[in-house]
């Protein structure tokens, strides 16, 4: 190779170069589509109960105190494998009267215990929210998180 380098050598080595990422960057975006598709979870446990309990999960700002599958805040316990640390995963009736008799608990007055605020929901929100957690305990989620408490 020259030890000086011309004008059009260094216009083909962009070019060469920017196709190759370009190539490279177009086959990842294929991969992770597929791969999205393939491991997604099944639309058909997406029922509008579970759609309406996401709404609920997101008008309330759960997320600003709970985890979700690791996201979120951490100042409340994980939620997404709650319905099993419960023990109701296979029962929705025992998991919403679990759910709602905790949140109606809510606050406690412990003093120096992190408190939950009281949100008054319908005995159809409870049972929405619920569902919602019980197809979030569903997600294959890689042994996330990584011990039963969360």
């Amino acid at each position: 190779m020259r030890e000086v380098m011309t004008k059009s050598m260094a216009r083909n080595i962009f070019y060469g170069g920017s196709l190759f990422f370009i190539v490279i960057f177009l086959g990842l975006a294929i991969n992770s589509h597929l791969y999205i598709v393939s491991t997604s979870t099944d639309a058909a446990t997406l029922t509008p109960s579970v759609e309406a309990g996401k709404r609920i999960w997101e008008r309330k700002a759960c997320v600003d105190c709970h985890t979700i599958l690791g996201e979120g805040a951490y100042f409340a316990p994980e939620l997404g494998n709650v319905m099993k640390r419960w023990a109701v995963q296979d029962d929705p009736v025992a998991a919403t009267d679990m759910l709602k008799s905790w949140m109606q608990s809510m606050p406690t007055g412990t003093p120096g215990r992190r408190q939950m605020p009281r949100f008054d929901l319908t005995d159809e929100e409870y049972r929405n929210l619920a569902d919602f957690l019980l197809w979030s305990n569903k997600i294959r989620t890689q042994n996330w998180p990584p011990n039963d408490a969360g």
